[in-house]
């Protein structure tokens, strides 16, 4: 059947997998870093602290992704080159995974600071009734809960995260959707290749899904539901 036949490109959608997964994988760990620094910051005393966690989240919620993409990897080697004169070449690959890394981290920011304000204030104050330091209340009492109640907007963030992997195709990253294109171009099938790329897509998504369930019960073993 023609619309199963990709004329021997399926090689090519198959590394394109790889790429994507990887850049999302990477990208995720960017944003979980930077949603900690960000939820920190939003949630600090200090007035500078919580002004910059602020307008980064408010920043990334008014530009759109592909503008951002686009910005990073074409606009500050040209800025750099302006100011000190020096020619640089961002790699399509640090690039995208930075790109992406920034722009889900102001949400990863979000989820962070809602779990730890879920986390019962009776709790944190007998921890500091007992003595705790704060890097001991982080590691012994904050972070294992907030990890529980993060999960299940982490596993929506990262849902997301993977199907947006298909922006930095603009880039000439060759992740799925850019083979997928090239593949379209070469074998005159386009809708044969973009609905392949939309079925692996949607298979990473249900997979996502699987593995986020197992985590979230794996994560509340043990907690008596009220």
């Amino acid at each position: 059947m023609t619309l199963f036949n990709l004329k021997g490109y399926g090689w090519m959608l198959w590394e394109g997998v790889q790429l994507t997964v990887l850049v999302g994988v990477v990208s995720m760990a960017v944003a979980i870093l930077l949603g900690l620094v960000g939820a920190w910051g939003k949630l600090s005393g200090s007035q500078v602290a919580r002004a910059i966690a602020g307008t980064y989240t408010t920043m990334i919620r008014g530009i759109p992704e592909l503008v951002m993409i686009l910005l990073i990897y074409y606009g500050v080697p040209t800025l750099i080159q302006d100011i000190f004169d020096v020619n640089i070449d961002f790699n399509p690959f640090i690039a995208g995974v930075a790109t992406i890394g920034f722009i889900y981290g102001a949400f990863s920011t979000e989820v962070f600071r809602g779990s730890y304000l879920a986390v019962s204030r009776g709790q944190i104050e007998a921890a500091k009734a007992t003595g705790m330091n704060r890097n001991l209340l982080f590691r012994r009492i904050l972070l294992p809960q907030m990890w529980r109640f993060a999960l299940p907007g982490l596993g929506n963030v990262w849902m997301v995260l993977i199907k947006a992997t298909a922006l930095v195709s603009v880039i000439q990253l060759p992740e799925l959707m850019r083979n997928a294109d090239i593949a379209s171009r070469a074998t005159r099938l386009p809708f044969t290749c973009y609905f392949a790329a939309s079925l692996i897509y949607l298979l990473l998504t249900v997979v996502s899904m699987s593995l986020q369930q197992r985590a979230e019960v794996w994560a509340n073993r043990g907690i008596r539901r009220t």
